[in-house]
């Protein structure tokens, strides 16, 4: 606190420790997070002392303009803080001045006039094909009841058997599967319709399920139900994934998402196209479906680096 109490005001201070308890108390931050927000904004309080040659107070920040906050972000960038930092960083900081805006005490329409940093792209992270199968088994599923085993086994083989989001699997219903044999209607984003293969895997997953679920199930209702009958969320299906990570010893990377981008992995390995890749996603433009081709190239590069004797 002693360095704290030179580059800022004691007022300053206590807002700024407000702030932070407010964080950890109402939003329940994670410490990680609280603890980079502290050190955003005490690196930040730093520059502005040093740019006003004077400890900040209260006043100094609700006077700030965004030409002081885009110096600040620059100085970050001189001392070698990434895209993610900075654009960590100046949530942090949109944050402080909302919860001081709150209070009368300044205005935070500067820091949200600045674009945050564009953050660069990251490659999808796909689990191997063994990896993926272990998941999508009934087997690996540890929910106390077996309906609700079978029922997560089913959402996860669609995630990973038909490329669904976890969203799209969640919205199905029963008349959803009524059309062409081997054939599934997904709804996906803006309301968009497409057809998709269903494997027979899938498809007996979703068999299985239905026999077993103790609740009914309208044709034009949820499909997916959750232990007490309404329909499933989301967040359970992530949980269980979590399970699963720890017994079966896979990455954090491992999420109901990184099924859907195996289904589009693997399919690129195997000889399919991404226009036909881009349709079974149901993404808009094919420049999306194009980033698995990097994911494709990464993984030929590190076998290569593995197994050929020159590497």
């Amino acid at each position: 606190m002693d360095q704290l109490l030179i580059i800022a005001d004691e007022a300053l201070l206590r807002e700024r420790t407000a702030w932070l308890s407010t964080l950890a108390a109402e939003r329940r931050l994670s410490e990680n997070t609280l603890e980079a927000y502290e050190r955003d904004t005490r690196q930040f309080l730093t520059f502005l002392t040093g740019h006003l040659a004077a400890p900040a107070r209260l006043k100094d920040i609700g006077d700030l303009r965004p030409a002081d906050l885009r110096g600040f972000l620059a100085a970050r960038r001189r001392d070698g803080a990434g895209a993610r930092t900075l654009g960590r960083g100046l949530a942090g900081l949109r944050s402080f001045l909302r919860h001081l805006e709150r209070k009368g005490m300044a205005n935070a329409a500067g820091a949200a006039a600045i674009r945050s940093p564009k953050q660069p792209k990251s490659l999808p992270k796909p689990l191997t094909d063994s990896q993926a199968l272990s998941v999508v088994g009934t087997d690996a599923q540890l929910a106390d009841e077996p309906w609700i085993s079978v029922r997560n086994a089913a959402v996860l083989t669609l995630l990973y058997g038909c490329g669904l989001r976890i969203s799209e699997a969640l919205s199905l219903t029963p008349d959803d599967f009524a059309g062409a044999p081997g054939s599934l209607r997904i709804t996906g984003k803006g309301g968009k319709t497409r057809i998709v293969p269903l494997l027979d895997a899938a498809r007996r997953g979703v068999e299985d399920y239905r026999r077993l679920c103790p609740y009914p199930l309208a044709a034009d209702g949820p499909l997916f139900r959750g232990a007490r009958g309404g329909p499933l969320q989301a967040a359970i299906i992530q949980r269980e994934m979590q399970k699963m990570r720890g017994a079966l010893g896979l990455p954090d990377s491992a999420t109901p998402h990184a099924l859907r981008h195996s289904f589009a992995t693997h399919l690129l390995a195997g000889g399919g196209d991404l226009r036909t890749i881009q349709e079974l996603l149901g993404h808009a433009s094919l420049s999306t479906t194009q980033v698995y081709t990097g994911v494709d190239s990464a993984r030929l590069l590190e076998i290569y680096d593995k197994a050929h004797p020159r590497a």
